[in-house]
């Protein structure tokens, strides 16, 4: 191949390479999720007595168009991914106990415990308005287990394009710096409470979402986190002086149990 045909490829490779990288930072600004700070802990359970984490939960969160579902991943001893916020089921332990064990028992409302795959296609469906919030929990087995989990989680999105959709929470630290190595595109939140603002900046964790206790004891890492356009998010919230003092903090998100609440709380009144 001559010199100027060399530079005619890497010149097109460069040209196609910027073209593709500038549709996918169009598409994902494009996203417009529901213009309110409601997370539904857990999906929208409460009110009418769904089960936690469970699909019609999620399904009331969409239909409340919630800004964002949160639920819970685990990984069984088989290695299926599901949603449950406890370490056991039905007094199983779930990282030591099948998928076709564990799918013996249902929830409450009939439904059987749910995959991480059929979560998220249920949360895909009819849905252009509320975040999945994927809360990756460490495993009791080992920090190594915990990785595999989130690296795990993160392809599954991907396969299922939900990547856009997807925001990603854990309590631990390395689950997180896991996800941004599978996906550096992956938006991320760190629940525990002792990393300032600026470790998470330079960590390149996009928020802190903490529980709001910390947030009072801390009143500096508000500002501190507004100051490193970090992501602000609160958990969990459900009397409403609380949801009062975060809206007026200008908090972006408000985990709740109580959603319906925050909603009208937030909502803008009609002309």
């Amino acid at each position: 191949m001559s010199f100027e045909k060399v530079c005619i490829f890497f010149i097109s490779a460069g040209i196609s390479l910027l073209i593709s990288c500038t549709t996918t930072r169009k598409n994902s600004m494009s996203k417009k999720f529901a213009a309110n700070p409601v997370v539904a802990h857990r999906g929208a359970f409460k009110k009418n007595g769904f089960p936690e984490n469970s699909i019609a939960s999620l399904k009331e969160a969409i239909r409340l168009k919630c800004t964002g579902s949160e639920f819970d991943v685990r990984m069984t001893a088989d290695d299926s991914l599901i949603i449950n916020h406890d370490p056991h089921f039905n007094k199983l332990e779930i990282e030591k106990t099948t998928y076709a064990e564990l799918s013996q028992y249902k929830l409450s409302n009939g439904e059987k415990l749910p995959t991480l795959r059929e979560y998220v296609l249920a949360g895909l469906e009819n849905n252009t308005k509320t975040r999945l919030v994927l809360e990756i929990k460490p495993s009791g087995i080992g920090k190594e287990r915990g990785k595999l989990i989130a690296e795990r989680s993160v392809a599954l999105v991907k396969e299922l394009k939900a990547a856009p959709m997807t925001v990603y929470i854990s309590f631990d630290y390395d689950i997180l710096k896991k996800v941004i190595e599978v996906d550096p595109a992956a938006s991320t939140q760190y629940l525990n409470g002792e990393k300032s603002p600026e470790q998470l900046k330079t960590d390149g964790i996009a928020g802190a979402d903490y529980h709001f206790s910390v947030f009072k004891k801390n009143p500096g890492w508000i500002e501190q986190a507004k100051k490193y356009k970090l992501i602000l998010n609160a958990w969990t919230v459900n009397d409403a002086e609380t949801m009062d003092w975060l809206l007026k903090n200008g908090f972006d998100f408000i985990t709740t149990n109580e959603p319906e609440l925050l909603l009208k709380k937030t909502a803008r009144p009609t002309k």
